[in-house]
């Protein structure tokens, strides 16, 4: 009997991280499920979840954790009592985990609370706000940690975490942006219409320590982007406390200048990606895949402060309008080199060799605090 491996998702951007390595698995034989909750349920946030039905092979099991605005110790005791319910039932021999969302946390819980084997993907980085506790803290909950980078690997060593049961693979959604998406620009354009042929991707995520003053900083920001007279896609913020402030100012945005969307399926996405002009915002895309691809990015405000040092990523607060401009000034459609700094696209593969391999299955669940030598 093949072993289950459970992927719990909840959210658009951790599915893009989850989806390569659920699908190498699933070809190596392994019987894989996916726990579909989060922003996933939400249509406000484009009813995600069919993009987790769309996955050949797998099964998906769909749980609603939250209304809009249910504060994120809400969601937390949510998911922990939904979540506690199925693994009562299916006892899955491994749950995976990801990043440093509330569900990741409530799911990782349960698992360490029930002695069931966890692996949490991308500990040990750095991400401000209360997410970077929510990430430290699935470090000590998983039992195996599969990271993005020596660095993190490093990070995750320093919360008392055994070398043994850390392995590097990088981040996993550089797999798909690695080959072609399988759309082309015209199919993105028609199927989202898009009416740019010149455009910048912008994602402004609410920080939760910042909440009270995210619509200021809001808008600020993108008073900043329609001065410049560039077009820009804009995806809609996560739903964490202060995402209605920062959509309120999205609202009152000239269609004209800004096409406004949900979500986008993940192969649009990358072709998307691959093709503007720079990316700017706050979203982990703005330092993971664009330096990958060698897009420029803006990096505002402090959300991903400390989180990656390429060159092609700059950074300035929301009320910095000079330092907008001169960004898009300077940037817009400039290439830069590639950066592996989070990876070379293998992650999916890595990841499949340490599931081969009997002593991740050996290793045991009494976890031990190892200090560094």
């Amino acid at each position: 009997m093949s072993r289950r491996i459970l992927f719990v998702t909840g959210a658009r951007a951790d599915f893009g991280k989850l989806e390569p390595l659920a699908a190498r698995a699933r070809d190596a034989g392994y019987d894989v499920t996916f726990f579909v909750t989060g922003m996933h349920m939400l249509e406000r946030y484009g009813l995600t979840k069919l993009e987790v039905h769309r996955m050949a092979g797998v099964a998906v099991h769909e749980f609603l954790n939250q209304r809009i605005e249910d504060a994120q110790d809400t969601v937390l005791a949510k998911t922990v009592l939904g979540f506690s319910d199925y693994v009562a039932e299916h006892r899955p021999d491994l749950v995976v985990v990801h990043g440093d969302r509330v569900e990741a946390l409530a799911c990782a819980l349960v698992c360490a609370t029930n002695y069931i084997r966890c692996a949490h993907v991308e500990g040990g980085e750095v991400s401000g706000t209360i997410d970077e506790m929510f990430r430290h803290c699935n470090t000590k909950l998983a039992s195996h940690h599969f990271v993005s980078s020596e660095r993190a690997a490093r990070r995750v060593m320093a919360l008392g975490e055994a070398r043994a049961a850390i392995h590097v693979i990088g981040s996993p959604e550089l797999d798909f942006h690695a080959g072609p998406s399988g759309v082309t620009m015209k199919e993105v354009r028609a199927r989202y219409e898009i009416p740019f042929d010149d455009y910048g991707i912008c994602t402004f995520h609410p920080v939760t320590s910042e909440q009270g003053t995210m619509g200021a900083q809001a808008a600020a920001f993108f008073a900043a982007l329609e001065r410049s007279g560039r077009d820009f896609v804009v995806i809609l913020p996560n739903n964490d406390p202060g995402a209605e402030a920062i959509l309120d100012v999205i609202r009152a945005l000239p269609s004209g200048r800004f096409r406004v969307l949900p979500s986008m399926r993940f192969a649009h996405f990358s072709e998307l990606m691959k093709n503007a002009a720079c990316v700017v915002g706050n979203s982990s895309a703005g330092v993971r895949e664009a330096p990958f691809l060698g897009v420029p990015s803006l990096d505002i405000g402090t959300r991903q402060t400390n989180r990656a040092t390429s060159g092609s990523i700059h950074a300035c607060a929301a009320d910095d309008a000079d330092a907008i401009a001169a960004f898009l000034a300077r940037e817009w459609g400039r290439r830069h080199p590639p950066d592996a700094g989070f990876g070379e696209g293998r992650a999916a593969d890595r990841f499949v060799e340490v599931l081969d391999d009997p002593a991740f299955w050996a290793r045991g669940l009494q976890k031990e605090f190892h200090d560094l030598d």
